[in-house]
């Protein structure tokens, strides 16, 4: 913040924009205003529902009625001083400010603040002060001296000359432990803008707030990352409120449980996905700055660039504006020049996407491998970072057969890529998981668990449940389970048994996929539900299936002796193992007759000079496959052995007492 001309100047005025916060707006707005004009998005109402400063809705107050909110107190109060439309005498405040600046330390007795915060966050002096003006701004509202705009034009100077003295990086998460320098507590009046247009302030929780106002333009900034605001000004907001409340723990907070922002939490995405939904404007512009993987955990963004868009898409055509944008942090994150970009919406009758490309992060580790929704027995998830070694880089089309939950597939970086399976379900269900919006996907899959009742602990958690994580939700979700297994069974094959079959799959024994003859599902109820880990994974497969040239369809092992390859192609294949039996293929089995079928296919490939990647095992439960290491030693192909236990892997310990032995055979 620049602190150029205040001192003991009263006749400088404090602008909205002169605070220190975290993800303000300032230098953006010249930004945000060439997006408008490139849209031509005309404006008579605009909104600004994570207000934080207020900077936004106030450089637009000139030309647009406003709605501005904001779910702290300390940003609401200087909300009322800065837009409100009651009366302020100017002159009486003025006097009051002086007042306030002239008061002697030594005149003042002790009091909440100085008993409370001596010594942290301000020395003992300006503790004592801050106490004494807070309270008299109090008294003077209750005996009917000032109005409301005119306390909070009080409340808000107090808190801009908070500060500029607070013994802080910036918040007040914490204060540094060194001597506090001396600094006089100066209080400055408001430069208040002139307006004729209406303005609106709220202190609301943002999601509910749209479900009540209507705007040309809404303009969206929630918090970024897990940091919570309620904690990064927890000392304001004591200051805002002056309820006098005990405070606790060596950062002096105050209970800050209803302030709580779930876009802050693993609910972010969720929470947005809701506020996008129940908008009712012309234009959505949103703001969200990229930290990607650099900086530390809690600076880390907790809603994708594809659940923003996602959302958006829903609602309209979706642009992205990108600009260089330096922001504040505490000091912790390599990453300095980061990207902000500006989502912006065009609500209504949607016409085609404009192509737009954002870079990756530097950073961005780019060994983590999306994770398929499906739980399939022997998926390779676990084991990519080692298969991926093996695979060459120079492949035209990328054939995974026997793909079930496609974890190869999807990660493979080949120009285009094809998943088969010979279940029918499986494929419908990959093709539906790809296709279809993710937020509409994930819609609809809260409708069905709403339908039937069943559990949400992703934001209900599982005490409403009467569950705990180690038992898990089986008891609560039992009959609703198989009232939605019944109503899978007799619907007819269309999307909605599809994605029927997605939330069963969900909430069943080990979200897994089971058939039986009549090819009724028949697993049991699972402890797990649709939770932040399922909605992730389902995110990330989606995002990949959009972003690669992929098709998911039914077919054979067999049909690749007929399928026409090319040289640059390549298949990689993950049977069903002939040692084990998996519960997805209980019902049709797996012998030797068709193990020996599929070495004749590969040998096949490898006649036609077809690279091939083949997963199984050689030793399982103290059994042997001795007809694949015949095979393989006939046909000179490479017997890769893959570890169980390697560093990043999490497979059980009972893997060891099994003696498992993983293998990827190549003939290249």
């Amino acid at each position: 913040m620049n602190d150029a001309g205040f001192g003991n100047n009263t006749s400088k005025r404090i602008k909205i924009n002169q605070r220190r916060y975290l993800g303000s707006k300032t230098k953006l707005l010249k930004f945000i205003e060439e997006i408008l004009d490139e849209e031509k998005a005309d404006c008579k109402v605009f909104a600004d529902i994570f207000g934080g400063t207020g900077v936004v809705a106030h450089h637009f107050y000139d030309r647009a009625d406003v709605i501005v909110n904001d779910i702290l107190q300390s940003s609401y109060q200087s909300y009322i001083a800065y837009f409100g439309k009651a009366r302020i005498r100017q002159s009486f405040l003025d006097k009051k400010i002086e007042e306030y600046n002239t008061l002697g330390s030594e005149k003042i007795t002790e009091n909440y603040f100085s008993i409370n915060f001596s010594n942290t966050y301000f020395d003992r002096e300006n503790s004592l002060k801050i106490g004494a003006i807070r309270e008299d701004i109090e008294t003077q509202y209750k005996n009917g001296n000032i109005n409301d705009r005119e306390r909070a034009y009080l409340i808000t100077s107090l808190i801009y000359a908070l500060d500029r003295i607070a013994n802080t990086v910036g918040h007040y998460d914490a204060y540094r432990k060194v001597d506090i320098p001396k600094r006089a507590l100066v209080l400055q009046p408001l430069d208040i803008k002139s307006s004729k247009s209406k303005s609106t302030i709220y202190n609301q929780d943002a999601n509910e707030l749209v479900r009540h106002i209507k705007s040309d333009i809404v303009y969206i900034d929630p918090p970024y990352n897990s940091r919570q605001y309620s904690d990064a000004y927890h000392l304001l907001e004591n200051i805002a409120e002056w309820k006098k409340e005990p405070v606790h723990g060596v950062a002096k907070k105050i209970d800050r449980t209803h302030l709580k922002s779930k876009y802050s939490l693993k609910t972010a995405g969720e929470a947005f996905s809701d506020l996008i939904d129940k908008i009712d404007a012309k234009y959505i512009l949103v703001s969200y700055n990229d930290m990607g993987k650099s900086g530390d955990a809690r600076s880390q963004s907790r809603i994708t660039d594809h659940e923003i868009i996602s959302a958006l898409e829903r609602r309209g055509n979706v642009k992205i504006y990108e600009k260089l944008f330096k922001q504040f942090t505490t000091g912790k994150s390599s990453k300095d020049d980061l990207k902000e970009r500006v989502f912006f919406c065009r609500i209504g009758k949607k016409i085609q996407k404009k192509s737009v490309s954002i870079p990756k992060s530097k950073n961005e580790d780019t060994r983590e491998f999306v994770k398929s929704p499906l739980n399939y027995t022997g998926g390779k998830h676990k084991l990519l970072p080692q298969i991926s070694r093996f695979i060459p880089d120079d492949i035209d089309t990328f054939y995974d057969v026997f793909c079930g939950g496609a974890n190869v597939g999807i990660n493979a970086k080949s120009k285009s890529i094809v998943c088969i399976d010979k279940d029918k379900n499986v494929i419908d269900l990959h093709n539906l998981i790809s296709s279809t919006n993710f937020d509409k996907l994930h819609q609809d899959i809260l409708a069905i668990i709403d339908r039937f009742g069943l559990s949400h602990s992703y934001l209900e958690g599982y005490e409403v449940y009467g569950a705990e994580s180690s038992k898990g939700l089986g008891s609560f979700n039992k009959d609703k389970y198989l009232l939605l297994r019944e109503e899978y069974s007799n619907t007819k094959q269309s999307t909605e048994k599809t994605t029927l079959l997605l939330v069963l799959i969900m909430y069943a024994f080990n979200n897994q996929i089971r058939f039986n003859s009549k090819g009724d599902f028949n697993l049991p109820v699972g402890k797990r539900d649709y939770n932040g880990s399922s909605r992730r994974n389902l995110a990330a497969f989606n995002k990949a299936a959009k972003e690669k040239s992929i098709k998911f369809v039914v077919g054979d092992f067999k049909d690749m002796k007929k399928t026409n390859l090319n040289k640059g192609d390549f298949v990689y294949l993950d049977p069903p193992y002939l040692l084990g039996l998996a519960s997805y293929n209980e019902s049709g089995g797996w012998d030797e007759v068709q193990e020996k079928e599929l070495y004749s296919v590969l040998d096949n490939l490898n006649e036609r000079g077809i690279r091939f990647a083949l997963s199984n095992v050689t030793e399982h439960k103290g059994q042997s496959n001795d007809i694949l290491k015949h095979w393989v030693k006939r046909g000179g192909y490479n017997l890769n052995k893959l570890d169980y236990h390697y560093k990043n892997s999490n497979y059980q310990s009972k893997a060891k007492h099994n003696s498992s032995v993983e293998v990827l055979v190549t003939n290249y």
